[in-house]
């Protein structure tokens, strides 16, 4: 079943991050105009001091999403198709992530990832298993890295800062972190027990099947891609396999480096002090929150929560400033990058063909 994420239907996803990320953003500036009388300096002084040192820093952190990202698209991809090329993976990383940020609870990511890899000759069922490899590696990472903190002490000083009934920031993060660690549970299983999902899968396509001739094809071919799809998760539990996904773990902190390091970035910039291990945590905590937005990107949910969040470190008259350039670092900078080369695609033969981006 083809998903319809078309260039137009991204094109639209595009506008809209866009709009609400700068109706956040609005929000937060008529906010302190008002809290600071109008004072225009106050909001546009910080941009005249920035640590231009720190800002090269953003910019390589801004670049993982593609770099880091790609890298382990492709040491998982090449486990189970070895002649991938790393420049084409690079691609799919960074469209992936790209995509993630133009469409609701980042539904675009795996799709778009996908068209780009079958765009490099990546047969669909070998990119759908990486791309989950993947996804396991994500939730591993968060499952083995938050919990070790806690046992290292950082963050102790997050249990100070109290919400609402006496919840506090580190309880809020431990409960996410727990949450998190449920999902890569369920991941795993798919893992170790990969025919469970392949006979639930052709139970609901014989089901389909019979409804009619054509809905038959399409089952069948969805029955070979699931067979081979089936093979690939065999092939990671292997002890190559194994290994394959343990090493994906450790490039997910590349991969994910701009989501966890870009508040701690940007108070640099900014010139502000900050603890290195709360920044991270409270960065983790944002990047759990957002993770399942209702929002292209969690754009405008992003912009006010991080802006709360970070209120307990961040100076009330330097948080749009703030805001932007964490968003910058953070999105913004794959949204622009993303979008200049999808729209030299468009140019050069995929409009008006509104190609669907997924399984057919």
């Amino acid at each position: 079943m083809a998903l319809a994420l078309t260039p137009r239907l991204l094109r639209r996803g595009l506008e809209l991050f866009a709009a609400i990320s700068l109706g956040g953003v609005a929000l937060l500036v008529a906010y302190y105009l008002i809290r600071f009388g109008d004072r225009v300096d106050v909001l546009l002084s910080p941009f005249l001091r920035l640590h231009w040192g720190w800002i090269a820093a953003g910019l390589v952190l801004a670049s993982m999403d593609w770099f880091g990202g790609g890298l382990r698209l492709w040491v998982c991809t090449r486990h189970v198709h070895p002649s991938v090329r790393l420049r084409d993976m690079v691609l799919a990383g960074g469209f992936g992530a790209w995509a993630a940020y133009l469409t609701p609870f980042q539904s675009g990511s795996a799709p778009v990832s996908m068209w780009v890899m079958k765009r490099a000759g990546v047969p669909v069922p070998v990119a759908l298993s990486s791309i989950f490899v993947t996804f396991i590696a994500t939730v591993g990472f968060f499952a083995i890295a938050g919990p070790v903190a806690v046992l290292l002490g950082a963050g102790q000083s997050l249990s100070q800062h109290g919400l609402v009934l006496g919840i506090t920031l580190y309880d809020l993060f431990k409960t996410s972190l727990t949450i998190f660690g449920l999902i890569g549970l369920l991941m795993l299983t798919a893992v170790i027990f990969p025919a469970v999902m392949k006979r639930l899968i052709q139970r609901l396509a014989g089901r389909f099947a019979g409804r009619s001739p054509k809905a038959a094809e399409r089952m069948a071919k969805l029955s070979a891609g699931v067979d081979r799809a089936h093979d690939c998760m065999l092939a990671f539990r292997s002890p190559k396999g194994l290994l394959t996904l343990l090493l994906a773990i450790v490039i997910s902190a590349p991969s994910h480096a701009n989501k966890l390091l870009a508040g701690y970035v940007t108070m640099r910039v900014l010139g502000i002090p900050a603890d290195f291990t709360d920044i991270l945590l409270l960065q983790i905590l944002i990047s759990f929150l957002l993770y399942f937005a209702p929002t292209p990107g969690g754009s405008g949910l992003a912009e006010l929560t991080s802006a709360a969040v970070m209120s307990i470190y961040v100076p009330r008259e330097l948080t749009p400033s703030y805001t932007l350039i964490w968003r910058f670092i953070n999105s913004y900078a794959t949204v622009i990058v993303g979008s200049l080369i999808f729209w030299y695609w468009l140019r050069s033969g995929l409009i008006g063909r509104e190609e669907s981006v997924g399984v057919t």
